[in-house]
């Protein structure tokens, strides 16, 4: 089992004072969110990928969450050391995918986490990425940076956008259960007091059934492939209910999806969009926000 690029796992290789927020849900402005801060530019879930993209006029951060074995809520893509991001602590890479599933997350206390750098290795599809020493941050840590960086610049407050990565190929070997997992991921989002600024996301519906069940007042995104072969009726089948935002590849969007969106109340914000052209299409199709690994592109 493996996560493919855009967060689900794969088939194989085996299964106060301060301005209020310029995103969706506060003013109803266009949400710019950066993908794991600003992929494209920075060193993928970092701190400083989030603070760039701030600088860059993001309105959203958008991240993924993982869970150590000491439970500790890491800011992560994959509950494993991907071998395209990771320098192992003796300095070499990771070879193989395979390989990179081995240096399990789950598996690890976060004082083991932190000993492998994220942000040196050179990216194959990211060449413009800057280079720099990182490691996987705790969310409670990037949240606290991120809101003492917003009151030193006197900047508008930004939202969260969280996925949680889990599906259920992964359950008790790569992460806890949904409602464990939800539960760790709340208890952060409540100590930092920022449940009115989060969106939580998943393409796993157990755990925003969970959490609309939970945490009503939570905004919930609900994430879909390009894969998907059920119809957008039989999606929200699935999940039970209508969330708030509906978050497609974006390949998947046009006119007629916008409607449908727009007509259950749901707000679409597509992922992740990173060309200039892609981005004048889709808005121009009325769609409420976007995902990208180039935040700079609205400049």
């Amino acid at each position: 089992m493996s996560f493919d690029n855009s967060g689900g796992f794969q088939k194989p290789p085996f299964p106060e004072g301060m301005p209020m927020a310029r995103g969706f849900g506060v003013t109803g402005d266009f949400d710019i969110q950066g993908h794991r801060g600003c992929r494209g530019l920075m060193p993928e879930n970092t701190i400083a990928a989030m603070l760039k993209a701030i600088d860059l006029g993001v309105t959203t951060l958008e991240m993924d969450v993982v869970i150590t074995k000491d439970n500790k809520v890491v800011v992560s893509h994959e509950p494993w050391m991907e071998k395209e991001i990771t320098t192992k602590p003796d300095g070499s890479f990771i070879a193989t995918s395979m390989e990179a599933m081995q240096y399990n997350i789950y598996q690890m206390n976060y004082d083991e986490v932190i000993k492998y750098d994220v942000g040196m290795k050179p990216h194959p599809r990211f060449p413009k990425q800057q280079k720099m020493k990182a490691v996987k941050p705790l969310l409670a840590d990037l949240i606290d940076a991120v809101e003492n960086y917003l009151a030193e610049k006197k900047l508008p407050k930004v939202q969260y956008n969280i996925e949680t990565k889990s599906l259920p190929a992964g359950d008790n070997k790569y992460h806890p259960m949904p409602a464990e997992f939800i539960e760790l991921l709340m208890a952060e989002i409540k100590e930092k007091k920022v449940e009115d600024r989060v969106i939580i996301q998943s393409f796993d519906f157990r755990s925003l059934k969970y959490l609309h069940e939970k945490y009503p007042a939570i905004k919930i995104s609900m994430l879909i492939e390009d894969s998907e072969e059920k119809d957008f009726a039989g999606q929200l089948s699935d999940l039970g209910f209508t969330p708030a935002i509906y978050s497609p590849n974006f390949t998947m969007v046009d006119e007629a999806l916008v409607k449908l969106c727009h007509e259950k109340g749901m707000k679409i914000i597509p992922w992740t969009v990173n060309e200039s052209k892609d981005i004048k299409k889709l808005k121009k199709m009325g769609i409420d926000g976007l995902i990208t690994d180039f935040p700079g592109l609205f400049k």
